[in-house]
């Protein structure tokens, strides 16, 4: 006969100390990325640039942790790229090369001091303990032997970093260091936080990457957001001016970089997509359109958005769908009435229930109630597209944080 075992006792085998069962887990978290790219024309570092030099480049990240680790890009190379040193440091000044006195913090690779990135892929550093306050400029140098085959980069960086000769990845200041408003092969930062993850990543053209911006004054309508939330989520800018849908343009096509822009980002839960102006502009900038090209734009963008929503959904994101802002009064692509209708068709189908998890209504926001064609002209930056740097603060207030949890 089998021992009576009390019911008591039984459960007690299986049950969950209080402590351990509300102790939160610890995990890699994304506070900081950007998309990367091919830059072109005075996007480009001159040839040499690189070669045996330090690049010093400032982010902020908006969520905080006790430790940190970086990814390095080497995307779009040709060829291996190599990094001989690197560190991470807090910026003492995010419009200078300063670090705050006793934050460098060397950065390793699987224990090596040098790392080496093949063509088409990233690298992520060791993780190392630096307290990393939410909002707090991060300085992340890199010292190259030699000039990148192939740059990637994010030219619409918004931030000033530097570059100096020889390997001063150490040091607290960069004297005589040149600066450029781009970043080169940096293409994120992680926290380890004991927190939900609750991460954003707004993926988007221009208006996403804060066209019309002043470097280092953190403006974009994604930073006033991530104020907005104050350290609680993290707010990634996944934006590249001239971004389209369909078709690859100024970085490749929304559809080929989410995989590497969106779904590769740690400790993400939602997405927030605001991109297909570029794609209804160009179809007409050049010439006129047929009915049947129009039609094609209007099914080729919505198809577009489903099947991000799909791939979303299936990564566990909420997708939430941004409603194309007006620019009826934009002079480079000068649009007409079938270029208003395409814009209110795809909006139509992004109000409609059921296409996307949530509507963020921006061309309610931002239009002129009089002439709902066209920005409203205190949201406008001059050119009837992109928003000045109120407009950018509106479509940010008009986010329900509620939906963001």
């Amino acid at each position: 006969m089998r021992p009576f075992v009390p019911l008591i006792a039984v459960a007690a085998l299986f049950a969950t100390p209080a402590s351990a069962a509300s102790a939160t887990r610890c995990s890699w978290q994304a506070a900081w990325a950007s998309a990367q790219m091919v830059p072109e024309g005075n996007n480009v570092l001159a040839a040499g640039t690189l070669t045996d030099a330090t690049l010093r480049q400032i982010v902020r990240p908006s969520i905080g942790g006790a430790r940190v680790r970086v990814r390095f890009s080497n995307a779009f190379g040709r060829a291996p790229l190599r990094i001989d040193a690197a560190t991470v440091g807090r910026s003492a000044d995010n419009a200078t090369s300063r670090l705050v006195a006793g934050s460098v913090r060397a950065l390793t690779f699987g224990g090596a001091g040098a790392v080496t990135v093949p063509p088409g892929g990233e690298w992520l550093s060791d993780p190392v303990t630096l307290a990393t306050p939410a909002f707090a400029d991060l300085a992340i140098s890199a010292h190259f032997p030699a000039e990148p085959d192939g740059a990637t980069s994010h030219p619409g960086s918004r931030a000033t970093s530097w570059i100096a000769k020889g390997d001063v990845t150490a040091a607290p200041d960069l004297s005589g260091a040149t600066g450029t408003d781009h970043w080169f092969h940096l293409s994120g930062v992680e926290v380890e936080r004991c927190a939900a993850p609750t991460g954003i990543v707004a993926f988007g053209d221009s208006i996403t990457d804060g066209y019309g911006v002043q470097p280092n004054t953190n403006a974009r309508w994604t930073d006033v957001l991530a104020r907005r939330l104050g350290g609680r989520a993290a707010v990634l800018n996944a934006g590249i001016g001239g971004n389209r849908l369909l078709l690859d343009g100024l970085g490749p096509n929304a559809l080929a970089r989410l995989d590497r822009d969106v779904f590769g980002q740690a400790g993400i839960r939602h997405l927030i997509v605001l991109e297909g102006v570029n794609d209804i502009g160009v179809l007409t900038r050049d010439r006129p359109a047929t009915p049947a090209e129009h039609r094609a734009l209007v099914a080729g963008i919505t198809g577009a958005y489903a099947q991000i929503v799909a791939r979303g959904r299936a990564h566990g994101l909420t997708v939430h769908v941004a409603t194309i802002m007006p620019f009826a009064s934009n002079a480079y692509y000068h649009p007409g009435a079938d270029s208003e209708a395409d814009r209110q068709a795809i909006n139509a189908w992004v109000r409609a229930p059921g296409n996307v998890d949530a509507v963020i209504d921006f061309d309610r926001t931002m239009r002129d109630p009089t002439r709902p064609d066209r920005l409203l002209k205190a949201f406008d930056s001059g050119d009837g597209l992109h928003p000045s740097i109120s407009g950018y603060r509106a479509m940010a207030q008009s986010i329900d944080l509620n939906r963001l949890r």
